[in-house]
């Protein structure tokens, strides 16, 4: 098993760190870069920053929170939404992010992603997906790939549309369970099996961690690396915990002063 990642998860409106449930409810909890070196001074492996209302008024306001992260943390930055173009995703890269995670414009234009990873590399393009269950009464019906926020029907199954992905040239999965997103009940085990297994690149899970625990089955199921925000964000435990029960556990992490 390769060294897991663990990634502090930052939805940010406007200029405040938000969270909601399922996407909805947001409620501010205060100023993202506060938390984020918070994250940095404790261990934390990386940060996801990702405008949360950006889709929705078809722009990025992450830039100057990108610039000021980049000053006192340093450590891989990826940011995400409201990105649209290779333009777009060269605006953020000049601002301090290291890779760009794509949702809405890539369901609405594939073509998007081979044209991010000619640009940038296969690294930098992270495939972004927002996935809820057809009929939570039927495993067997899988998941549906939504957009603007877990808003909006694509239509997409997400095994396939994640195969395509990453056949066009994304080098990343963030995988995110609307299903489960916000709650602190536990993650969609059956769901981040399944993606891992379907494709050849590195899976980020997110969506419902509860605990040491959670992040571990997800492991366990083949993510590579797991996002986590409301446990943090609400004091229910802190990164160097979580990293030493996960140790405890046998999953190789990186302590603080590794490189």
């Amino acid at each position: 098993m390769s060294r897991v990642r663990l990634i502090a998860r930052l939805d940010v409106k406007d200029e405040n760190l938000v969270k909601g449930i399922q996407y909805e409810g947001l409620r501010k909890l205060g100023d993202p870069h506060a938390f984020a070196v918070r994250y940095y001074r404790q261990g934390v492996d990386e940060l996801l920053y990702l405008d949360t209302v950006a889709s929705l008024y078809e722009r990025n306001n992450l830039g100057d929170i990108l610039r000021q992260a980049t000053a006192d943390v340093f450590i891989p930055i990826t940011a995400g939404g409201g990105l649209r173009s290779v333009e777009d995703v060269a605006a953020i890269l000049r601002a301090g992010a290291d890779k760009a995670a794509i949702n809405t414009a890539a369901l609405r234009r594939p073509e998007l992603i081979e044209e991010i990873a000619r640009a940038f590399g296969s690294q930098c393009m992270v495939l972004s997906v927002q996935a809820k269950r057809r009929n939570p009464a039927d495993p067997a019906a899988g998941w549906e790939a939504y957009y603007d926020n877990g808003r909006e029907h694509s239509g997409r199954d997400v095994l396939e549309w994640v195969k395509e992905g990453v056949a066009r040239g994304a080098g990343e999965i963030l995988l995110t369970s609307v299903d489960k997103e916000g709650f602190r009940k536990g993650m969609d085990q059956e769901l981040i099996a399944a993606v891992s297994a379907a494709v050849p690149v590195p899976v980020i899970a997110a969506g419902g961690a509860s605990s040491a625990e959670d992040l571990f089955q997800a492991v366990k199921g083949g993510a590579q690396a797991v996002a986590v925000g409301s446990i943090l964000h609400y004091d229910n435990t802190d990164i160097p915990t979580l990293k030493n029960q996960l140790a405890q556990k046998g999953v190789e992490v990186r302590v603080c002063g590794q490189s």
